[in-house]
């Protein structure tokens, strides 16, 4: 059954209700490049992945709100006088906190019943529950016939899930499930809050996105540290400029080997590698619009050598699947993404490839024990209501 047929049949009770059931889907999204930059004056290279949540709205009879994960077969509940973070809700945080935003602008006056389903990949750092979010407003926006620009829906959402979990939402993650393009990738400027395509023709061509199955311990706390380090180093080398004054385009100036060299060096090499992701994103725009793909398939890889031996956020397992990649004919980049001690790789790979590269990882589990997951993937368009 499509996710139509399943939401009915879940919520059989209310099926005489007037109104049509909304049904949006949102892709999950991958990072080539920039996602461990400062978001004060950095830029992300993205796409999104032909990977979808789906999500139904319909309405209720009562006050009460009703969330049905088909996957899991699981049922999770609240009312619209209780929109609040609860732990044991888990999922259906995300789908609360989405739901406030239209609480806010008047839009609740009866409870909803939702549905969700998922092909993104979860805890792998695909943004699963950024594209839940935005399926469910996107659906939501149809639902209520409420006339909001992407920019503003975004606004809200960030307002409602840092009041809901207590910590930065990701705009950046919004900005690519929305206004992604099937035919590029995005580069988001998160400062600017500004998107543009990179055009990209991935006619036999796929990308190939492995998970390591490593677990990750106490990865925001070694993050947060980084993000120190980077804010320290940078007010170090721009000393009379406010933090919100700086962007890329200082970059190009200055010598950053040279005036890194008093700090400690786990400090320098911290913004060396932010300052070098700077201006690699800028340097693989240009490559792609040339259609290059020899330099963008270095720059790729130079980004890994910085985020294993500067930024120092890989581990030996990503290290050896992306080797793996870099050795593979027919591979256009390797990389981890994400935010690394783990997580996956990805490479941009032929269609005619994907055997041998396939071969080339089959003794990871027998050197590291764990067992990979291939997701063979495309860039996608970005969220989009399906019908209402």
């Amino acid at each position: 059954m499509d996710i139509g047929q399943i939401h009915s049949k879940e919520y059989e009770s209310d099926a005489g209700l007037p109104g049509q059931i909304a049904i949006a889907r949102a892709p999950g999204r991958v990072h080539l490049l920039g996602e461990h930059g400062d978001p004060r004056f950095s830029s992300c290279l993205s796409s999104a992945i032909d990977k979808y949540v789906y999500v139904a709205v319909s309405q209720r009879k009562d006050n009460s709100l009703r969330f049905f994960a088909a996957n899991s077969d699981e049922r999770k509940r609240s009312s619209i006088t209780n929109l609040k973070y609860k732990r044991e809700d888990r999922w259906a945080n995300y789908i609360k906190a989405t739901i406030q935003a239209f609480a806010s602008l008047g839009c609740l006056a009866k409870g909803l019943n939702v549905t969700v389903r998922g092909r993104v990949p979860q805890q792998v750092g695909l943004a699963s529950s950024s594209s839940m979010e935005i399926a469910t407003a996107v659906a939501l926006r149809a639902f209520f016939k409420v006339t909001i620009t992407d920019r503003e829906l975004i606004g809200r959402l960030i307002k409602e899930r840092e009041a809901f979990f207590g910590k930065p939402a990701p705009f950046t993650d919004y900005a690519v499930i929305l206004n992604a393009k099937a035919d590029g990738f995005i580069i988001v400027d998160e400062h600017r809050r500004e998107t543009r395509i990179v055009p990209v023709d991935f006619t036999g061509y796929k990308m190939l996105i492995t998970d390591s199955r490593v677990p990750r311990f106490n990865v925001e706390q070694e993050l947060r540290q980084r993000r120190h380090d980077v804010r320290k180093g940078i007010e170090s080398l721009f000393p009379q400029k406010e933090l919100k004054e700086i962007n890329e385009k200082m970059f190009a100036s200055v010598n950053p080997t040279e005036l890194l060299s008093g700090l400690p060096e786990t400090v320098r090499r911290r913004v060396l590698f932010v300052i070098q992701e700077t201006r690699r994103i800028a340097e693989t725009e240009d490559a792609l619009k040339k259609k290059d793909f020899q330099l963008f398939s270095r720059l790729i890889f130079h980004s890994h050598e910085g985020l294993r031996d500067l930024y120092e956020v890989s581990c030996p397992e990503i290290d050896w699947l992306v080797k793996r990649g870099q050795e593979c004919e027919g591979v256009y980049g390797a990389r981890m993404t994400g935010t690394g001690f783990g997580g996956c790789t990805y490479a941009l790979i032929k269609e005619s490839s994907i055997p041998e590269y396939k071969k080339r990882i089959e003794d990871y589990e027998r050197i590291f024990g764990f067992h990979p997951i291939i997701y063979e993937v495309v860039p996608a368009q970005g969220a989009s209501l399906i019908s209402v």
